[in-house]
């Protein structure tokens, strides 16, 4: 197990799959704010490991896949650490999530609210056990989706489906979930990490450089990050050409490149 300084994010590494799991079911898998600075360095660590070409996200137990935010751990701050620390904090972690430079599987083998919708938002493709329920109730507590609740998922689902669940606080069943293109599949209870793994086994067998500049591209057509995306696949394209061959030849030989 891969050490991410705490120990309720845990990060395996299965030869080319990552796997990223929130261990806390005694709460469900609800996240404070350790958890959210675990969060992002775990997905510095997939991001660095260019062994890793696919990675599957879930968490423990069958009842959460992730209850959002703790709310005892947000509840007694202020409104400035609230902002700028809380909201900035988990920003920061579900946008590395979400930049990942290889394929992100959001196994749900629990329900998936608030925050956790919010990271399941993050991953290129769900898979939601049949048990599952799907929503953003924040307003119902009088409070906001805080990371990128009405942006991300805004994005990724549509903004009709979202006003249903932020605005009018519809929750949805996995089935619901899956019409409406919240996910992208339906499995039978404790099914799911198996079938995100059969997932990312199909991924392994495809190009990996094709599969990171087709994901970063599309990520740019959401808007997701568009101007690295675009600057990383440009540079993937540079970087195998014969003309940075001869330019760093020439800049070795300390003479005028040929192109």
């Amino acid at each position: 197990m891969t050490e991410t300084g705490d120990k309720r994010i845990q990060l395996e590494k299965e030869g080319q799959l990552a796997v990223l799991t929130i261990a806390r079911p005694e709460k469900l898998n609800a996240l404070d704010y350790d958890m959210i600075l675990a969060l992002e360095r775990a997905a510095h660590i997939i991001d660095a490991d260019l062994d890793v070409r696919v990675a599957i996200i879930t968490g423990t137990g069958e009842k959460s896949f992730c209850a959002g935010g703790d709310i005892s751990a947000w509840s007694g701050m202020s409104p400035e650490e609230f902002a700028l620390k809380w909201i900035r904090h988990g920003h920061r972690a579900f946008d590395a999530l979400a930049r990942l430079r290889v394929p992100l599987i959001a196994a749900l083998s629990g329900h998936t609210l608030g925050g956790g919708l919010e990271i399941a938002a993050t991953a290129d493709m769900r898979i939601a056990e049949d048990h599952v329920k799907l929503g953003l109730p924040e307003t119902g507590l009088g409070i906001i989706p805080g990371w990128s609740g009405t942006q991300r998922v805004a994005r990724r689902f549509g903004a009709q489906v979202t006003r249903r669940m932020a605005v009018m606080g519809e929750i949805f069943d996995a089935s619901q979930a899956l019409t409406l293109g919240i996910v992208d599949r339906v499995v039978p209870m404790g099914q799911s990490l198996a079938v995100a793994r059969e997932v990312a086994s199909q991924i392994l067998q495809r190009g990996p450089i094709a599969t990171q500049a087709v994901k970063m591209l599309i990520n740019a057509a959401e808007g997701e990050d568009t101007e690295r995306a675009i600057e990383a696949v440009a540079s993937l394209a540079a970087s195998s050409s014969a003309e940075l061959r001869e330019g760093v030849m020439a800049f070795k030989e300390k003479r005028k490149p040929r192109f």
